[in-house]
């Protein structure tokens, strides 16, 4: 009984890792016959449409004014231009923005301080009052450690020319990318997801999603799809899909480049990952059905399954990490060396596939092929280390946890620096450190059990799995202390703002 049981949970994960592999490739080839075609220019406007910048703030002391500053830069019309600054702070936040936004309406700049006495709805909320209370036909959404470039309006609005288009989406770029071994990993993760599923999505025509940011809505789109909701985490992907279904149309342009901050502690990485796959997760619960009964082609709702099912690699990953040994013990047992050595090659095939992935996205990027070999094992270690952070996100939306956003700290460089208290990642799931290490520690004694048995073709598989488990749990131990790799001006300086060419 228990053996069938260990057979039918292996072959499980394995079946919807190899799906969620086939997938992968299947957004290489699209992207890449898609991905180098360039985007029609769109008919110009004639005269400027009217546009609202929101700017949802939520203690962000550090970066708030570098972000006032690089939106008052921004190249439009000032009798057109509106920014809204949504701010839910309870530190000093709203003192440095009031403190900087006077010098801005010197210059000209209409800016509103919206405060709200109850953070109803979080970033949601925020999103939905501001819209209330806007003047624009359009609204262009940055988060607080995003900086535009001037001509960001510019590049993006036009393509609003088309009635069809609901919302308009850039690619991130990032600032602060070689700070250390986390940012270089998470910079990848999301250059995977920017320039590979999203020009894959775009451009195949199935649904993708406004991510949260560096983006462009028409107010019509967000009325018509029930306006910004706060019963998901995921309040981005929510109203994206919620828009589609309604007949809109998005634009993705990947050659609009807005830098943003990498969160530099594992703690507020596990927080942000926290929040994305429990959201996500809510989303699909809500959405899904909806989805699948609509009269949408089987590629939206095939392409749609598969966009809602790509956070499964985590729980799925991280069953076949508990089950690893004793599968090793078993299959060396019964089957000899060659069946280990296979069980090896199943797994150095998923490894394959996401190198693949992750590899080409760095090659769009203008990254040597060197570069990408030499960070690939960085982005495959804190995968996994992030996998028991996110499989319980999963199981508290399955389980129908009241969700609780866990903001992301960025510090413009400061993060080596005293810190008012309670600044860092409040994240409750901290305490699960000492499981990471033990599923480490485990993953090390798989990995010391393959090499004494000469099962060299395994050990690329359990390699990461050790690493990432202990960096994962070791780090979350301190927040406040890095370990930086290379050279990290960003993090000196605090100042410095790459170029886009720059910050790949």
């Amino acid at each position: 009984m228990w053996m069938l049981l260990f057979y039918t949970l292996e072959a499980v994960s394995w079946v919807i890792l190899g799906g969620l592999s086939l997938h992968c490739l299947w957004l290489l080839a699209v992207a890449a016959w898609h991905g180098r075609s360039a985007l029609p220019e769109p008919a110009p406007f004639d005269v400027l449409p009217a546009v609202t910048v929101q700017l949802p703030v939520f203690n962000e002391r550090y970066v708030v004014e570098r972000l006032l500053d690089a939106v008052s830069r921004l190249d439009y019309p000032r009798d057109r231009l509106e920014i809204q600054v949504l701010d839910d702070s309870t530190d000093d936040t709203p003192q440095l923005v009031a403190e900087r936004l006077e010098p801005l309406r010197a210059q000209g700049c209409r800016v509103s301080h919206l405060r709200r006495a109850y953070r109803a709805g979080f970033k949601a909320g925020a999103l939905a009052e501001g819209l209330a209370a806007s003047r624009g036909e359009f609204l262009a959404i940055f988060d607080a450690d995003f900086v535009p470039a001037p001509d960001f309006l510019r590049r993006t609005i036009h393509h609003f020319t088309d009635p069809g288009i609901g919302m308009v989406q850039t690619r991130w770029s990032h600032l602060n990318r070689a700070d250390s071994f986390l940012t270089r990993a998470q910079a990848l993760m999301l250059d995977g997801h920017f320039l590979i599923e999203q020009v894959a999505r775009s451009r195949s025509g199935t649904f993708f999603n406004f991510n949260g940011s560096a983006g462009v809505w028409r107010k019509q789109a967000i009325l018509e799809a029930g306006n910004w909701q706060a019963d998901t985490l995921a309040e981005d992907l929510d109203i994206s899909y919620r828009a589609q279904l309604q007949g809109w149309r998005f634009a993705y342009l990947p050659d609009v480049v807005v830098p943003a901050e990498l969160p530099v502690e594992m703690r507020s990485l596990k927080a942000q990952h926290h929040r994305w796959a429990q959201g996500t997760t809510q989303a699909a619960i809500k959405l899904l059905p909806a989805i699948l009964r609509s009269r949408q082609p089987l590629k939206v709702k095939l392409e749609a399954c598969c966009h809602f099912a790509h956070w499964l690699h985590y729980p799925t990953g991280l069953l076949i990490a508990i089950l690893i040994f004793p599968q090793l013990l078993i299959t060396r047992a019964t089957l000899g060396v060659e069946g280990s050595v296979w069980s090896g090659v199943a797994g150095l095939g998923l490894l394959t596939s996401t190198a693949m992935f992750y590899a080409v996205s760095q090659r769009r990027a203008g990254a040597t092929w060197w570069r990408c070999l030499l960070e690939l094992p960085t982005l495959m270690a804190v995968g996994v280390g992030l996998a028991l952070n996110n499989t319980r996100a999963i199981w508290q939306a399955l389980r129908g946890v009241p969700a609780t956003f866990h903001r992301t700290p960025k510090y413009r460089g400061q993060a080596d620096g005293p810190r008012p208290a309670g600044y860092h990642s409040t994240l409750s799931g901290a305490k699960w450190w000492v499981t990471e290490v033990a599923l480490g520690l485990y993953a090390s004694a798989a990995l010391g059990y393959a090499a004494s048995q000469s099962l060299y073709a395994i050990v690329p598989f359990l390699l990461p799995m050790s690493t990432g488990f202990l960096y994962s749990g070791l780090s979350s131990l301190a927040p406040d202390h890095l370990v930086r790799l290379g050279s990290p001006p960003f993090a000196r300086t605090g100042a410095s703002l790459m170029s886009p060419q720059e910050s790949l």
